[in-house]
């Protein structure tokens, strides 16, 4: 039996529309000449002229949210209580069995950018793959944003799921999904638009709010689902650990047995 890995994780990279403006991660190089002087100041009497080639170590500065690139939100991030009342569980706190189970991936790329995913259109992707959830599933959404990464419009792009879609799923004994849209909710430019014609602020969110009835981590801005199958692989996606944090970045793998 082979084993065959997709990457589904984006790469953090700057300068390019992942994030809004006041979000955008920066991220300063410093090559082997950069750093030349500063590895030869660790050992007195060294020049950066006897270091081979004269060159120092490669180094990055990352400043950064702990929302950028492929994340996993923790039920912290969505609200400070979760399953009816209790402390939402930061990212260091996400139970780890959780982050490796099998996948389901429900492909929404036809629905219009703003469109609320219903439960019954859930069920009919089921149906149509002919897959049945099961309890720790990890449910991952391709919409229309994953083709649309680091474009002037990606953050406008992609179908959301909401509180009753979302709840369905974690109804059923989901604890995480996945979305490779900038949010598992729908674009904020659109749910502005709703929020201004109707007044409701129960939309705002609220897909990520539905973890107060029920925790659950998500996953977004994740990569290529277009080459997933639409069950029979395993999702891995182990967030970093961070303490006390809202989030953590993950480098989320498929495995698929062949």
């Amino acid at each position: 039996m082979s084993r065959r890995l997709i990457d589904l994780s984006v790469a953090l990279e700057a300068e390019i529309q992942s994030d809004p403006p006041p979000m955008l991660p920066q991220i300063e190089y410093f090559d082997h000449k950069d750093t030349a002087q500063q590895m030869a100041s660790f050992f007195p009497g060294l020049t950066p002229d006897q270091l081979p080639g004269g060159d120092g170590w490669a180094l990055e500065k990352l400043t950064i949210y702990t929302h950028n690139g492929t994340h996993l939100d923790a039920p912290y991030h969505h609200h400070s209580t979760m399953s009816g009342g209790e402390r939402a569980i930061t990212i260091d706190e996400v139970p780890l069995d959780w982050c490796l189970a099998p996948g389901v991936k429900l492909d929404f790329r036809d629905r219009p950018d703003g469109h609320m995913v219903t439960p019954a259109e859930i069920d009919a992707e089921l149906e149509r793959i002919g897959y049945t959830l099961r309890e720790r599933d990890i449910v991952l959404v391709n919409t229309s944003a994953g083709a649309a990464y680091g474009q002037p419009d990606y953050l406008s792009k992609g179908c959301g799921m909401g509180r009753d879609a979302t709840l369905h799923l974690l109804e059923q004994g989901v604890r995480v999904t996945g979305t490779d849209a900038w949010s598992w909710d729908a674009p904020f430019g659109v749910t502005a638009e709703r929020f201004a014609r109707d007044g409701d602020p129960s939309i705002i969110w609220e897909g990520h709010r539905a973890s107060m009835e029920i925790g659950y981590c998500h996953i977004e801005k994740l990569a290529n689902l277009d080459q997933l199958p639409p069950s029979g692989f395993t999702v891995s996606c182990f967030p970093f650990k961070i303490k006390a944090a809202s989030a953590g970045f993950v480098r989320a793998v498929a495995i698929l047995e062949d």
